[in-house]
């Protein structure tokens, strides 16, 4: 299968869409979310539907009420625009990695697969793949990858030795880098965590995630009515708390703005002032929704 949706229900209940509604999926992936909410429009809706992975296309169904964009959602308020709609009542993003690329022997995302080249690349046909990332970074800047993006604690120690194996022999299969970050990690779930933290701190890298949701969010503030609904599910720390922030504040840094009077000036309205979790059940289903996170905001 290629992806089972997290949070399907909540997440599509939280877009309050409603007969008519126009609505946005910002990561279609195995199309789970979109099939959900394309159940909700009634016969006068639509859906318009993105993502920059070629394999995405092959999970898209025949529906009228339904427009396949394949492009990074950091485009977003363009090519809304483009389709001739100026406002949308909700939109979705759910930031996880598809189950699709994690068991792709082919793709690079996950460790498991040591004789994999080392590309992360969603599009396959544009950036820098993960290797060239390796080959070519300065050792401050892996160094800053690795603890900004992966949170490891050695992560100078680490981007030394890259740079210093690299010289010997450049990068270009998951097991090269796997050599090195052996000597760095413990063992059982320890050496699991660290090796996890290391490629998601290359792939956010791949694919510029902080830089395209930051962008995708401040658009998606634009294209929304006054009542739309945004809808985020986030999976790690780093976009969690960029989203949380914004939904608070409407700024990345959190930082609280107030008017003449004092009060908080924000341009959304909480919808769950705490975050919305899997249940055990749905956990047991699907482990990989285990570090999902529900935030539903809508635009005042």
């Amino acid at each position: 299968m290629y992806h089972i949706p997290a949070l399907l229900h909540e997440s599509v209940d939280g877009m309050n869409i409603r007969t008519g509604s126009i609505c946005v999926d910002v990561t279609f992936g195995g199309g789970g979310h979109s099939k959900e909410i394309l159940s909700h429009l009634g016969n006068k809706g639509h859906l318009y539907a993105f993502d920059q992975d070629e394999d995405a296309i092959n999970n898209i169904q025949e529906d009228s009420k339904f427009t396949f964009i394949r492009s990074n959602f950091r485009f977003l308020k363009n090519f809304i625009k483009y389709h001739g709609v100026e406002e949308v009542d909700a939109i979705l993003a759910d930031l996880g990695v598809s189950s699709h690329h994690f068991d792709a022997e082919d793709r690079g995302f996950s460790f498991r697969f040591e004789d994999s080249d080392l590309d992360m690349r969603m599009n396959q046909k544009a950036g820098k793949t993960a290797a060239q990332i390796l080959n070519t970074y300065t050792e401050e800047q892996l160094a800053d990858i690795f603890y900004l993006y992966g949170e490891l604690k050695p992560s100078r120690r680490i981007a030394s030795a890259i740079v210093k194996t690299r010289k010997e022999k450049p990068y270009r299969k998951v097991s090269d880098l796997l050599d090195t970050l052996n000597s760095f990690v413990g063992r059982g779930e320890k050496e699991k965590k660290v090796l996890a933290q290391a490629f998601q701190a290359l792939r956010i890298e791949v694919n510029e995630e902080m830089e395209t949701l930051k962008e995708m969010l401040e658009q998606a503030l634009d294209i929304l009515k006054p009542g739309g609904r945004l809808v985020v599910i986030t999976y790690h720390s780093l976009e969690d708390r960029l989203v949380k922030n914004f939904f608070k504040t409407g700024n990345f840094e959190g930082k609280v703005e107030k008017d003449f009077f004092g009060n908080f000036e924000t341009p959304f309205k909480l919808i769950n002032n705490k975050v919305i979790v899997p249940s055990r059940e749905e956990e047991e289903r699907n482990p990989r929704s285990r570090s999902a996170k529900l935030r539903i905001a809508e635009k005042i």
